[in-house]
């Protein structure tokens, strides 16, 4: 005899792991570039530092911005559907009834069982099952501006704290190379754990992480070399 049990599905987390996902590592690569630029121009240790943190700040609300006004975007195009849905359901329920049903069909199922889920779905929850089977909106992947904006801002600072607190740490005249080495670190971390946890291959993740980090810092280290001068 089966038991009902509860089970955890990673695409549940998408819309918030997305987000700190990519603002874990915009705060790690973008700060470490501006680090890395700045010590290769010939700043003081304090202007390093401070330039870290002017970059941590603007990063976090701009990433935040971003996220929230993306998915807010997002949110308006359901909400707008919704809408759509709501309204002929009032006006053509039979209709609606029959474009459920032809979803069904086309799913593989009967006639007869197709018209008889499409009957139950709807005297269940009408808004719902269109929703959910006409439009492919899905409660647990609906978009939420205000959480991928604070979890986009929030992991931009964590991201950022590790550069930030490698310039502070390193030797004077070596706070480039120091902060490098601790960010590729950082960013093989956070590809393993955001690969593993979206269920991929956790070398792989790294792996493209680090190369595109690696690749910021070497642009931005070099533009420092070449147009630096001593601050």
């Amino acid at each position: 005899m089966s038991r009902f049990h509860p089970e955890t599905h990673r695409n549940e987390r998408i819309g918030w792991l997305r987000a700190a996902v990519l603002g874990a590592n915009d705060g790690i690569v973008s700060v470490a570039g501006v680090v890395v630029g700045v010590a290769s121009a010939g700043a003081s240790a304090p202007v390093v530092l401070l330039t870290g943190i002017a970059a941590t700040v603007a990063g976090a609300m701009s990433m935040a911005a971003g996220e929230y006004v993306s998915v807010q975007s997002q949110a308006d195009t359901e909400h707008a559907d919704l809408a759509i849905e709501r309204r002929e359901l009032h006006e053509d329920p039979q209709s609606e009834l029959d474009e459920l049903a032809a979803i069904y069909r086309q799913r593989g199922l009967d006639p007869a069982l197709a018209r008889k889920v499409a009957e139950q779905l709807t005297a269940h929850d009408a808004l719902g099952a269109h929703a959910r089977d006409e439009l492919g909106i899905i409660e647990t992947q609906r978009a939420r501006p205000v959480q991928a904006a604070l979890a986009s801002a929030s992991a931009f600072c964590a991201g950022a704290t590790l550069p930030i607190l490698a310039a502070l740490v390193a030797p004077a005249g070596r706070q480039a190379w120091v902060t490098g080495a601790a960010t590729l670190a950082g960013l093989t971390l956070t590809g393993v754990l955001a690969a593993r946890a979206g269920g991929a291959s956790g070398a792989r993740g790294a792996l493209r992480v680090v190369f595109w980090g690696a690749a910021a810092m070497l642009a931005t280290g070099l533009a420092g070399r070449l147009f630096g001068v001593n601050i």
